[in-house]
């Protein structure tokens, strides 16, 4: 008799996963969420959350091939991070609260210590940012995944009351500030690029690095987790203190910028207003990257880039400062013509 076992998928060892990670996802419960883990999909209370006048703002991502890099560095208990911050932060730029998250996880055998790694690291993040995780899907596909390769991919849903919904379009203006966060290293876009220059040069991740760095090795500098950052943006959202969010992430500081823009109006950055992480202008140098090609593929040190109303300016700053915000001026709007509607000076 042959059985689905014989064709390398274990149902009732992956099913018996539901148990190990039902406790980890009770512990992200916040209002609206309903107990549903192990039923065919995750409910939520919206009523219960409060809102007045809401809209649902839904975002999906995965964290591309910095997963190979994760399993070459066994360093996994970043990559929860990592997934989380790839869809929270996109959410983000429409002003919505995170309320629910879900994760699909495929591999041609599920390894129990690794997939705990990384659920334990989702929930964590979910945590920090009044996220639940609500459900997910756990999938064995040997044949289409190698021995030890697995991918997961993330969906996440939030709130914004109607009137805090961002972009604000009509509100921009010639001569709007544009403020920046720090980026945590390169979050999770680039590393194919990444990949191939450390192939190319043979660069031992686990030795010391080569550059001003608070990680042990190479391997772990490049594994930095994603920043998430609605916690320090949040007040001011609903203090409607920002007309626009951008998240620095596929597409670099080039093309990520003009897509919280109208399409009238260009943003100028200033490049020495930037403090990157050091590890940038490392891999430009042994990359032998142009100052263009970074830009369009990396977040160069920016993971968040805001618009601020020019005659909001005193207050934005006197928020910030008051409540010790990380965030500093980058640049301005500008109404000139330019190629890709974005420029690095």
């Amino acid at each position: 008799m042959t059985t689905y076992k014989d064709a390398g998928v274990d149902v009732q060892a992956t099913d018996a996963l539901v148990n190990d990670i039902s406790s980890l996802s009770k512990s992200t419960a916040r209002k609206g969420s309903v107990d549903s883990i192990g039923g065919f999909g995750g409910i939520f209370d919206l009523k219960e959350c409060g809102y007045k006048d809401p809209l649902l703002v839904s975002g999906t991502d995965g964290i591309g091939t910095k997963i190979l890099l994760g399993i070459e560095t066994n360093k996994l208990d970043g990559l929860g991070f990592d997934l989380v911050g790839m869809c929270l932060n996109d959410i983000l730029c429409h002003g919505a609260d995170p309320l629910f998250f879900l994760d699909y996880y495929a591999s041609s055998k599920v390894d129990k210590t690794s997939f705990l790694k990384i659920i334990k690291s989702i929930t964590e993040a979910c945590k920090q940012n009044n996220c639940s995780l609500i459900g997910g899907e756990t999938a064995e596909m040997p044949g289409l995944y190698k021995k030890n390769d697995f991918d997961f991919a993330g969906f996440c849903v939030g709130a914004v009351e109607r009137d805090n919904l961002l972009p604000k379009h009509s509100l921009m203006k010639k001569d709007d500030l544009l403020f920046g966060i720090n980026s945590s290293g390169f979050h999770s876009n680039g590393y194919s690029l990444i990949r191939k220059i450390i192939k190319d040069q043979n660069i031992q991740l686990n030795k010391v690095p080569e550059f001003n760095s608070n990680y042990d090795s190479i391997g772990d500098a490049l594994m930095a987790p994603t920043a998430l950052y609605y916690p320090f943006l949040k007040e001011l959202i609903k203090s409607q203190h920002i007309t626009g969010i951008s998240h620095i992430t596929g597409g670099g500081v080039l093309g990520n910028i003009p897509r919280m823009l109208p399409k009238h109006l260009n943003a100028t950055i200033h490049k020495d207003k930037i403090n990157p992480n050091a590890i940038f202008e490392w891999l430009q140098k042994i990359g032998n990257i142009t100052d263009t090609e970074m830009l369009k593929t990396f977040n160069c040190g920016l993971g968040i880039v805001l618009s601020v109303q020019k005659n909001n300016y005193k207050n934005f700053i006197n928020t910030i400062l008051d409540k010790n915000l990380p965030i500093f001026e980058i640049g301005h709007i500008d109404d000139v013509k330019i190629n890709d509607r974005c420029q690095v000076i």
